[in-house]
């Protein structure tokens, strides 16, 4: 329906999305695909309890860092080193760039995968393909064109839907699996447990979300800290809605996938896969050449998404961390030079790792459990930032807001310890 304004109502409510959407969506990379598919052919619909457990924790934690760089007008990064000693400041950095690279790479070798089992070409050549298209689109694009992209590749996660239903699961046993939680202390479970909340909960996510208010900022003319201090509670209440709707696709596509994988694989004793490639092959048979190519195909468009996000989280850390001048997707290369330096670098590292011999099919699922593992620290330390009124003045995190950012934090942990111990 046509409203006054130009444009559908739906058509303007998702223009009104920004940064939170684009964070949910790059939440489902080839990782985190490959995440849930383990999860669905290993243990059929009993992990899918964890979409409707994650999902507060998520918003939770993402609003916490929305919340961060609109009202200070700086990333978490700057919020860090203005806080606390320089150890934390590098600390937090170091996890940041340990799990992106190699979560950059397991991305790029996932895309090329993908790409091999519809095309018979192998990984390595689409590889430095996807990066170097990547790269040309956040070198040589505005911010406002890069966002525009990002915002429409989130629509390519919508295939993981259709494939779900595609399969036509027993949606009575997909109800009750979803409310009834599920626990095996045994460390397949366990691992699987830690992989979704770290794919879910990552640290990229956190720099990405501060640092794109910031931008959003910067796009609508408030060029200094000064004047991107402080936000509406208009503003806040649009953020709100923003990471929401953002962090609702991200689970609703993780549940379709669980589903589609557990109503195909799983059913008919094809449990041991380690990656979404591997799921995408045994699904052609089982659910339909459609459902087989959606699949494989949103692996390629969830990277082409993700990996943007991995690499400007790692250059924006660096930036804010360093005290880089005018670092900005909104700049040129030559007028940014070392900040787009880092986000080419991270993704040339990355290129680099899948040609020295790492494996796309296990390091896909193990980059989730890196993230599972290096998180709660990160959570932590932006639970405290935005409690803090020295830092968010009279606009500090609501309770209910707190005590979520630290359930994640905790239970995160726990998940950790437990799969470590066992």
């Amino acid at each position: 329906m046509s409203t006054p304004g130009g444009g559908s109502r739906a058509g303007r409510f998702f223009r009104s999305l920004g940064p939170g959407l684009i964070t949910g969506a790059a939440d489902d990379d080839p990782s985190g695909i490959s995440t849930y598919s383990v999860a669905g052919a290993a243990f059929g619909f009993q992990t899918l309890w964890t979409a409707l457990v994650t999902f507060p924790l998520m918003v939770a934690v993402q609003l916490m860092c929305a919340r961060l760089g609109l009202i200070t007008g700086q990333g978490l990064a700057a919020a860090v080193r203005k806080q606390y000693p320089r150890w934390v400041l590098w600390g937090a950095c170091a996890l940041l760039l340990a799990a992106n690279l190699f979560n950059i790479s397991a991305d790029l070798g996932g895309m090329g995968a993908a790409m091999r089992l519809v095309t018979g070409v192998d990984r390595k050549v689409w590889t430095p393909v996807f990066a170097a298209l990547i790269i040309g689109l956040l070198g040589w694009s505005s911010y406002a064109a890069v966002a525009r992209v990002l915002k429409f590749l989130a629509l390519v996660l919508f295939a993981y839907v259709i494939a779900g239903l595609l399969v036509r699961p027993d949606w009575w046993t997909v109800l009750r699996s979803s409310l009834i939680p599920h626990i095996e202390w045994k460390r397949p479970y366990l691992a699987v447990l830690v992989a979704i909340l770290g794919t879910n909960i990552s640290p990229y996510l956190f720099f990405w979300q501060a640092a794109e208010e910031v931008e959003e900022d910067r796009a609508h003319g408030k060029k200094t800290v000064a004047q991107r201090k402080g936000a509406k509670p208009s503003e806040l209440r649009n953020t709100r809605n923003d990471v929401v709707v953002g962090m609702l696709v991200s689970n609703l596509v993780m549940y379709f996938i669980v589903v589609s994988t557990a109503a195909t694989l799983h059913a008919r004793g094809i449990t041991d896969i380690q990656t979404a490639e591997q799921a995408a092959s045994a699904l052609r048979p089982l659910a339909g050449h459609a459902a087989y190519l959606l699949f494989t195909l949103g692996i390629v468009g969830t990277g082409m998404l993700a990996v943007p996000v991995l690499a400007g989280s790692c250059a924006y850390a660096l930036a804010d961390a360093g005290c880089w001048r005018g670092a900005s997707l909104a700049r040129k290369p030559r007028q940014s030079p070392r900040y787009y330096a880092a986000m080419m670098g991270a993704i040339a590292a990355g290129v680099a790792l899948d040609y020295i011999g790492l494996n796309p099919i296990k390091a896909l699922f193990w980059s989730a459990i890196l993230n599972g593992l290096l998180a709660p620290p990160l959570v932590v330390l932006i639970v405290q930032l935005t409690s803090d009124p020295r830092v968010m003045g009279n606009r500090v995190s609501p309770r209910l807001l707190r005590f979520t950012g630290w359930a994640a934090a905790v239970i995160m942990a726990a998940a950790g310890i437990a799969m470590l111990v066992l």
